[in-house]
């Protein structure tokens, strides 16, 4: 009688299985560094100053619309 297995299956287990482990370490290390920090008093003071900028130049004037007549 032949045999029907490929082979495949023992490289496919062992694929599966550093796939698990691997995202169970991601997953450990994600939410183990999740601890609550204590109330520590903190201030913060941000102040940023800008220079300004220069004006910007005058721009063409635009010719006034002519306001129709009534015929």
């Amino acid at each position: 009688m032949a045999q029907s297995s490929n082979g495949n299956g023992p490289w496919l287990a062992f694929l599966v299985g550093g796939l698990i482990v691997a995202v169970a370490i991601i997953a450990y290390f994600f939410y183990a560094g999740r601890q609550a920090a204590p109330d520590l008093a903190r201030s913060v003071d941000v102040h940023v100053s800008l220079p300004k900028a220069p004006p910007m130049p005058e721009g063409p004037k635009l010719p006034d619309v002519p306001i129709p007549v009534p015929k």
